[in-house]
């Protein structure tokens, strides 16, 4: 049961082209949005649409293969984990933010660029 835990798996649509960033120590990470759709029908019949949006990032070898072949648009499934982190504003305001961070990205879809 231990491997369940916090254990996240989406599949969804890239939102903006992800961003790569070199490391000092030789390592990259990727960032990117991830925009996941429920469908389902209101009180009136109606087909509604509701659209999530997550932060998700990519180290290593995951973040080479966001470096490689994902671009915006193109549909994903992902697992990983939830991680939230804090930062302090210039103003100095404390933020919290919530991210998926990756372990495994498989390419779905044929949006996008190939």
């Amino acid at each position: 049961m231990s491997t369940i835990r916090n254990y996240v798996q989406l599949i969804g649509n890239v939102g903006q082209e992800p961003t790569i960033t070199n490391l000092d120590n030789g390592k990259k990470v990727a960032r990117f949005s991830l925009a996941t759709n429920e469908n389902y029908k209101d009180s009136n019949g109606v087909k509604q649409t509701d659209t999530n949006w997550h932060t998700i990032v990519a180290w290593g070898k995951t973040a080479e293969v966001v470096e490689k072949f994902i671009t915006k648009g193109k549909e994903v499934g992902l697992t990983g984990k939830l991680k939230t982190r804090t930062y302090t504003t210039d103003d100095g305001n404390q933020r919290y933010v919530t991210e998926v961070v990756a372990d495994e990205i498989l390419l779905i879809g044929n949006k996008g660029k190939e």
